[in-house]
């Protein structure tokens, strides 16, 4: 099982989640039902597809256990973590900046799905 997952947003939206003290979602996640999430080697495609060089934007590293993650089919067939709650913000265990670098591409930290 995967113990992290992650979910690029703006920095607004997280200041907001911040201030009440749990992520309800990005506008995708409120019309879908449910927040999207990706796993590490996910997050980049992600932010190619859904976020091409937007500035202002943050990577949550989230700790799935105690969620009910559920994993579902979605771009070409792959499996995508989905969660159909609040997200409480104790289970954010770090929050990057996601720079654009020269190319266009967003810039992510080395990420990992498992525990060490």
């Amino acid at each position: 099982m995967q113990r992290y997952i992650y979910k690029i947003l703006d920095t607004d939206l997280w200041k907001s989640a911040e201030k009440a003290g749990v992520f309800e979602g990005a506008g995708i996640d409120l019309v879908d039902g449910y927040i999207h999430f990706s796993d590490a080697n996910q997050a980049s495609e992600t932010a190619r597809l859904h976020f091409s060089g937007q500035s202002n934007l943050l990577l949550l590293q989230i700790y799935t256990e105690e969620l009910n993650i559920l994993w579902e089919p979605s771009r070409g067939g792959q499996l995508f973590p989905h969660l159909y709650d609040t997200l409480p913000l104790k289970h954010v265990k770090n929050v990057w900046d996601l720079p654009v670098g020269d190319d266009g591409l967003h810039i992510f930290p080395n990420l990992k799905s498992y525990e060490i």
